[in-house]
């Protein structure tokens, strides 16, 4: 049974920076794809970035392009999501996914495991 499990939320300024966690368990990840979604109030869930877990290719929302980075560390299970120049709209809970397969990694429909998500709140 896939388990994923996210840490690293809080309270930031805009411009700071946070870095998130989700520690991932239950069955190899090999061929698999990882995901980072946000929810903010009122709105849909969003795909933010997306990771191969063993080519390591990345793919990223336009919103997110050059102030995130998603990476790996296959040793540990982990994956990661830099933040960096966060914005106000930023502002979501946040929660990494897990999928067998790349088509329709962009959607959260293409998931099938969850994460139980974490706060990110971003003050002006």
């Amino acid at each position: 049974q896939v388990q994923l499990v996210e840490s690293g939320g809080g309270l930031a300024q805009a411009g700071d920076s946070l870095r998130l966690s989700c520690a991932a368990s239950g069955r190899s990840f090999s061929g698999w794809f990882m995901g980072w979604f946000r929810q903010a109030p009122g709105k849909e869930r969003e795909f933010v970035a997306a990771i191969g877990w063993s080519g390591g290719s990345t793919y990223y929302a336009d919103s997110v392009k050059g102030r995130f980075t998603i990476s790996k560390d296959n040793a540990k299970n982990t994956v990661y999501l830099q933040m960096n120049s966060l914005k106000p709209d930023d502002t979501a809970v946040y929660s990494c996914a897990a999928s067998r397969y790349y088509k329709g990694i962009y959607s959260p429909n293409g998931y099938g495991d969850w994460g139980q998500g974490t706060q990110v709140t971003v003050s002006s």
